[in-house]
Order: structure tokens, then sequence, then C-alpha cells
């Protein structure tokens, strides 16, 4: 059995914060799990996803009817391929125009910069077993605020940091010094590089380390790379953003026309403009 394919564009609940669910939940009558399984929302709602496309699979012709998903959200590999098909064919994405294209390098100057360095300092409210993700989360949002607010030369970031970073740099003011992209882990550098804000951010960045709030200090932004140099790149990111939303679209129209049960999720009950 294959697993069933991961849904680009359907944003995690970050930090574990769903509900457990125990209850079958199902789709057109198909349960999604066992009685017996406990699974967060935002696995429910993958499987739920998935089966969407399974049984829009099916309908289509592309899948044998007799097709039934496996254990723990396992799907066929023939169901795994009629997916696919079913996907090309249903969410064909234009190549993005040279004007979208350049308007995108214009508005994003530090996207494909080479060299780019930011100095940052952070506190960190890591993200461990056993730990009330919610409260950790109100707690970081309050010193968010508060940080945000100080117009003290950045006595308070260190002081914060000192109190309740659980970084080892906490006792050095949430210090990081100067860091590339490759310092980093991904999901958090795609947070703090390729713009050009400084000062504390506005939103809490979060990383499989927990919830930082991060002040960026200062940006090296490095070379920028000429359009020309960057223009497949770009059109790239374009045709991604663009399928990620045509599947957003996809999918509320197949759930609007579905039968849902025991999981939450956004339907259209009308076609949506791509």
């Amino acid at each position: 059995m294959a697993q069933a394919p991961a849904l680009a564009g359907l944003p995690p609940d970050v930090g574990g914060m769903n509900r457990v669910v125990a209850e079958v939940a199902r789709i057109n009558g198909v349960a999604l799990n066992a009685p017996h399984e406990l699974l967060d929302e935002e696995a429910l709602r993958q499987r739920a996803c998935t089966e969407l496309l399974r049984q829009a699979a099916q309908q289509a012709g592309l899948l044998a009817l007799d097709d039934v998903p496996g254990v723990e959200g396992a799907i066929s590999a023939a169901a795994s391929n009629a997916i696919e098909q079913l996907l090309d064919r249903e969410l064909p994405i234009p190549d993005p125009s040279e004007e979208a294209c350049r308007r995108y390098h214009d508005a994003h100057p530090a996207a494909h910069a080479h060299g780019e360095r930011v100095q940052l300092r952070h506190v960190l409210f890591a993200v461990t077993p056993g730990v009330d993700v919610k409260l950790l989360r109100l707690r970081a949002e309050a010193l968010l605020i508060e940080l945000r607010c100080a117009d003290d030369g950045g006595a308070k970031f260190a002081q914060a940091a000192a109190q309740w970073s659980n970084c080892p740099s906490g006792q050095q003011g949430g210090e990081l010094g100067w860091l590339s992209r490759a310092d980093c882990a991904p999901e958090f550098a795609r947070e703090v590089f390729g713009s050009a804000e400084i000062g504390v951010l506005a939103r809490l960045v979060h990383s499989r380390f927990g919830l930082h709030v991060v002040e960026v200090v200062a940006r090296d932004p490095g070379q920028q790379p000429a359009f020309e140099e960057v223009r497949q790149a770009i059109a790239l990111t374009l045709r991604q953003q663009a399928w990620v939303n045509a599947l957003r679209q996809y999918l509320q129209l197949l759930a609007g026309a579905a039968v849902v049960e025991g999981v939450a999720l956004d339907a259209a009950d009308s076609p949506l403009v791509q």
C-alpha cells in the first residue's frame, strides 16, 4: 500500500495544538479512521482530502470502483497514480507571463540573493513532550507584543531572553550573531530571509524546535542576481503558488459536494475563480 500523498498548500497546525479525536470520521460513508485510532485534526483532515481525491478519481473513471482505502490512511498504488492523473487533468496551470515574473522579482528583491545574511537574536519557547502548547503560545504571543512595544535599545529583549528562552543563547541576551540560510532550519529560514524587515518581527516564527520571538538586528542582502538569472526559478515559484491555490479550491468544491462527517473541511458549492 502506498502512503497518502502529501497535499501541498494545506498548512499544518503548528505545534500539535489540535485536539485529539477518537470518533470515526467519514467521507461519503467511507471511514477515515478506526474507532480506536486517535488522530489530531490535521492528520484527519489530510486523510479526508486524500479520500475526496480518491473518490473523485473513481468518479472520473481513472480508478476502479472496487478500490478501497487501506489501513492507517494508506491508499493503493493505483489510487495514488489515479490521483496524480486527476490533478494533472483538473488543475492545468499555465506558465506565468514575463510581466508576472518581473513583478515578482521587483517585489521580492532578496528572494534569490546570493550570500544573504541576517543578524538575529531570539527568545525560544521550546515545544517538548508534555508541554501545554496552548499556554506556551499565549506566553510567547504576550512577550512578542511586549517586546514590539519596547523602546529601550534592546535591554528588555535581553532580559526576556535570559528569563524565558530555552536556547543557550538566552544567557547572551538571545544573540545568534550573523547567520546565513544554511545556518538555520529551513522552516525558520523561510520566515526570516528574503525580506527587508528589521526589528522584532510582527509574528511568531515556528520551527521544529518551538516558537521563536525573533528580532532582526541587521541585514546584509548579499548579491542581487539579474532578472534573467532567476527567471526560471521565479516561474517555478509562481506555478507552485498557482497550483496550491487551485488545489485548495478544487478540494473545497469536492467537499461541498460530499457528505462529510466528523472532520472540519472548507467547502464551496459553486466554482471558484482560479
